[in-house]
C-alpha cells in the first residue's frame, strides 16, 4: 500500500487518459493521492477530481510561487483565504520560494510563503514546500514561523544532508520522489543517514518521472519505482517501504 503525496492529477497531461491512468496506479496498491494547488485557475478541477475519487483524492489549497505575481498576488490569496473558510482540505501547498525562474519576485514570493504558514497554523493544517534555487531564502521565513503548530513535507527535497536535517528540526518530512533514481540526482548518497521516519514517496506527476522513464511524462503508477530504489537505500523489502512511508504520509495529513 502506498500513498502519493504530491501529483497533479488534474493538470491537462493527464486530460486524455485520466482514469486509465489513476486505475494503473490503483493497481499497484497506491491507494491515495495528494492533490498540491498551483494557483485559482485549477480550483473547480481539483475538486471536480475528488467529487468523482472521493476516498483516493485529497485537495490541498495554495499559490505556487511561480505563480506569485504582483499584479494578482492580492486576488490569489483572497481566493486562498475563502477556500479555507468553506472547504476542508488537507494541507497548505504547494508553496515557497522559487529563485529558478523569476528572481525579481523574491520577496512577495517570501511574504506570500509566510502569510500562508500562518494560515496553516490557524486551521492546523501542514504545509507542502516547493523550493528551488532556495534553501537560505525558505529557511529564512521558517525561522520566523516557527512554532509547535508548524509541520509539513519538504516536496521534491534535492538539498544536502544538512539541509535534510534542518528540515526535520522545522517538524517536515522529505518528500522524495524520481530524483533519487538519477544519477546524478545525490541525494542517495546520504539518504541511508536519515531515517525513513522522516520520509514519504511522491510523484510530482507529470514532472520528474524517475528512471527509467526519465524525460517522459510522469503518472502516479510510477512511484513503485521510488520505492524500489528506497528499499535497496535501507536494505528493506518494498513492503516495508510502502507501510512506513504510508503511515507518515497518514500522519502528517492526518489520514485515517
Amino acid at each position: 500500500m502506498f500513498i502519493d503525496t504530491h501529483t497533479h492529477l488534474y493538470s491537462e497531461s493527464f486530460d486524455e487518459d485520466r482514469d486509465i491512468m489513476i486505475a494503473r496506479a490503483q493497481e499497484l496498491h497506491i491507494t491515495d493521492f495528494v492533490l498540491p494547488a498551483i494557483d485559482s485557475t485549477y480550483t473547480a478541477k481539483m475538486w471536480d477530481l475528488k467529487e468523482r475519487y472521493p476516498e483516493s483524492m485529497h485537495v490541498m489549497v495554495g499559490l505556487h510561487p511561480t505563480h506569485v505575481k504582483p499584479e494578482s498576488l492580492a486576488d490569489e490569496l483572497c481566493h486562498i483565504e475563502n477556500e479555507l473558510a468553506l472547504r476542508k482540505h488537507i494541507a497548505i501547498g504547494e508553496i515557497g520560494v522559487d529563485l529558478y525562474w523569476d528572481k525579481s519576485t523574491k520577496e512577495i514570493q517570501k511574504d506570500a510563503f509566510a502569510q500562508q504558514i500562518q494560515w496553516a497554523k490557524q486551521y492546523d493544517l501542514p504545509i507542502v514546500i516547493h523550493c528551488r534555487d532556495a534553501f537560505n531564502e525558505v529557511f529564512e521565513v521558517l525561522e520566523k514561523e516557527k512554532n509547535d503548530r508548524l509541520r509539513g513535507i519538504f516536496h521534491c527535497f534535492t538539498g544536502t544532508k544538512e539541509d535534510a536535517l534542518r528540515a526535520i528540526d522545522f517538524n517536515l518530512m522529505l518528500g522524495i520522489g524520481g530524483v533519487v533514481t538519477f544519477k546524478n540526482g545525490k541525494i542517495d548518497t546520504f539518504l541511508n543517514e536519515i531515517d525513513i521516519k522522516h520520509i514519504v514517496l511522491e510523484t510530482d506527476a507529470p514532472y520528474l518521472a524517475p528512471t527509467p522513464y526519465r524525460g517522459k511524462r510522469n503518472e502516479s503508477s510510477y512511484l513503485v519505482e521510488v520505492a524500489d530504489k528506497l528499499s535497496k537505500i535501507y536494505n528493506i523489502s518494498i513492503a516495508e517501504v510502502g507501510e512506513i512511508t504510508t503511515n507518515n504520509a497518514k500522519k502528517i495529513f492526518n489520514l485515517d
